[in-house]
């Protein structure tokens, strides 16, 4: 009965993000599978479709702390992680935490900062923590960055470096909205006043609860074969400049486990790998602008 009831709360998460970000469900199902698999996520896609409005939400329906970061090109990595301030009465230095310190930062437009401003990021995603001057600082948990992209050929962009890239578990576009969900969107309230109104569904203790539950939804030796072989494929194919790495191939299995409990699965088939393949593999593969390039991946490897 408990299992029941915890599904039935994650469906109604995915209800409330729904009125917020209308006629979107297939894209809030896979950022919230990004959130229950541990991971964090990016969004890519033009101004104005809904990116910021997405993981606003996603931070208040879940009950977590938020910090919303503005990136710019004259942005410093201090900015981000904090500084080390010197105090004269004692005539030391105290460091000052960032707005990183928090559970889901949001880093909004992140590629209209410098790399090595992006690189800051990088050991709070990987390892949770932020070493300043010699000492480190463990990060709340849970954790999550959520950050946004302009398309790299917008003015003011710079790409973000493989390794950065490689960070985010999952890359997702919004897209335009259908026409019934576009003239909802015009003929009620903004998006704004409708996440003023959202109120917390979960807290933290339920997230750690589900993504203990993620970890132990079942993979069969076949399922493992298939993720194999998608791998196999990639780097061997000559298809793509880069084939998918093993944190890529893990990522996969975490991602496909989280769809699967999303959809009340205690399984993984082989269409819930599929379902997230895109989202995890598509950033490493290659550009998007010409196509999903993921979609050549999955023409090319059969189901066992």
């Amino acid at each position: 009965m408990q299992d029941q009831l915890k599904d039935a709360h994650l469906r109604d998460i995915v209800s409330a993000l729904n009125e917020i970000l209308v006629g979107k469900q297939d894209v809030i199902e896979l950022a919230l599978c990004c959130l229950l698999a541990k991971g964090h996520l990016l969004i890519e896609d033009v101004p104005g479709v809904g990116k910021t409005t997405l993981a606003h939400a996603l931070a208040r329906v879940l009950g977590l702390e938020y910090q919303r970061v503005q990136f710019t090109s004259d942005m410093l990595p201090a900015d981000i992680l904090g500084v080390s301030i010197y105090d004269r009465e004692d005539g030391s230095f105290h460091f000052h935490k960032g707005p990183v310190f928090t559970q889901l930062l949001l880093a909004d437009e992140i590629n209209r900062a410098t790399p090595k401003t992006q690189s800051a990021l990088l050991e709070a995603m990987e390892e949770r923590q932020v070493t300043a001057d010699g000492a480190t600082y463990a990060l709340p948990a849970p954790f999550f960055v959520v950050a946004t992209q302009n398309p790299q050929h917008q003015i003011g962009t710079y790409p973000l470096p493989e390794s950065q890239l490689d960070r985010f578990l999952m890359r997702i576009t919004i897209g335009y909205p259908d026409a019934a969900s576009e003239r909802r969107l015009l003929l009620e309230d903004d998006r704004q006043t409708r996440l003023e109104r959202l109120q917390p569904l979960a807290d933290g203790a339920d997230l750690a609860a589900w993504q203990a539950r993620v970890e132990q939804v079942y993979c069969s030796p076949a399922l493992i074969d298939y993720v194999q072989d998608l791998l196999d494929y990639s780097r061997r194919s000559g298809n793509w400049h880069l084939g998918l790495s093993p944190r890529a191939g893990l990522g996969l299995l975490r991602a496909a486990r989280a769809w699967a409990l999303l959809h009340d699965r205690n399984e993984v088939i082989p269409e819930h790998v599929q379902a997230v393949l895109s989202a995890v593999a598509g950033h490493r593969l290659g550009d998007h602008r010409d196509g999903d390039p993921a979609q050549g991946l999955l023409e090319a490897v059969p189901i066992p």
